[in-house]
């Protein structure tokens, strides 16, 4: 495995793949992987002749108040994981590589509409900094395809809607989220979990379990499903941040004729900010 730090560096291996007409795979990381990223990973693999991750914490998605100084950095850990699990370049950049100007003061990308709702209440600059640097990665890759987690499924639908709008030739693959034996799905976050917390963590999935059951037994009272999931995840001891029941193309809210649905939430447990979704498929509508 190649690793560079500058982006003439990796344009210099890209290209040489490129004019030998090899389809090349992207997965970009912040870094502190585990195995959902080497799912990503492998699914790459399986996409193209080439595969190339970054591990880059980028500055712009991250609010005034979260942590960014505290984000766990692994490189040395990282990089034997991506060196057994056949990557063949890793780029590793430095924040003035990516904004020579200044993270402050670099062109910013919006993505209107995706980019205010459900984690972007909250969080109101992070999508605008995820399409940003997902796009300066695109265009210093220049990857045939790039894998994405489910997991983040907002983020998800930011990048597509960003490569559909910007006309990039990039196919976007979603990877199912990977979850632990007890059904939590993997983050680089989880390490902020006590003990404790890490037992209590699981119930963010078993409420999106609970409302996805009652939806496809038949339930369409969506505002009472998500009121009776909030309580739920109360007495589980999480603080809610919102519960949705949404329509997974844009997550826009339902309508009657819609039977793709993806239930999406996000809670506090300690230190972390748990998110998750579960896809449901509505039978007998319209």
């Amino acid at each position: 495995m190649q690793t560079v730090h500058t982006i003439f560096h990796l344009r210099s291996t890209v290209d040489q793949w490129r004019d030998r007409r090899e389809r090349i795979a992207f997965v970009p990381t912040m870094g502190n992987l585990h195995a959902g990223h080497l799912q990503l990973v492998e699914r790459a693999s399986r996409a193209a002749d080439r595969v190339v991750v970054s591990i880059f914490v980028n500055p712009t998605q991250f609010g005034a108040n979260e942590d960014l100084a505290a984000y766990p950095r692994t490189l040395n850990k990282d990089s034997l994981k991506l060196a057994e699990n056949n990557v063949h370049l890793l780029f590793i950049p430095e924040v003035e590589e990516i904004y020579p100007y200044g993270s402050d003061n670099t062109v910013r990308i919006e993505v209107p509409g995706l980019s205010g709702i459900l984690c972007g209440v909250s969080r109101p600059t992070h999508f605008s900094g995820v399409a940003t640097v997902v796009a300066k990665l695109f265009n210093a890759v220049r990857p045939h395809v790039a894998l994405f987690g489910e997991k983040d499924y907002q983020q998800l639908l930011v990048v597509r809607r960003l490569v559909a709008d910007l006309c990039m030739p990039i196919e976007i693959i979603g990877v199912p989220t990977v979850r632990e034996q007890d059904g939590l799905a993997l983050s680089s976050r989880n390490h902020y979990l006590s003990p404790e917390e890490r037992r209590q963590a699981p119930a963010l999935y078993r409420t999106l379990q609970w409302i996805g059951e009652r939806l496809t037994a038949g339930v369409r009272d969506y505002d009472s499903l998500v009121g009776q999931g909030i309580t739920r995840l109360e007495e589980s001891g999480l603080r809610p941040e919102y519960l949705a029941i949404r329509r997974a193309e844009d997550l826009a809210p339902p309508q009657v004729v819609d039977s793709q649905l993806r239930i999406l939430g996000a809670a506090w447990l300690g230190k972390a900010r748990l998110i998750d979704n579960l896809a449901v498929t509505l039978k007998d509508q319209g």
